[in-house]
């Protein structure tokens, strides 16, 4: 599994491949929700890989994440 970014799904958001979850949504759920990474996993219906690559790519680009959350907000 990897991380995408395609600009027709999800805004071009990082995601999991071959899925419609971002990487924001995850880091989401287990950073503001508090949920431990095999939580995520079981709500989302994915692999403990899986949310913990799209974590390592959460934390591996700060900026591009900060923004991202900065838009988020902006759109609330």
């Amino acid at each position: 599994m990897t991380i995408v970014e395609t600009k027709d799904t999800l805004g071009g958001e990082p995601r999991l491949e071959g899925r419609r979850i971002s990487v924001m949504q995850v880091a989401e759920m287990y950073i503001d929700g508090g949920m431990s990474p095999e939580n995520v996993a079981d709500q989302l219906g994915v692999g403990l890989d899986e949310v913990h690559e799209a974590l390592a790519h959460y934390y591996k680009h700060p900026d591009e994440m900060n923004e991202l959350r900065r838009k988020h907000r902006e759109l609330e």
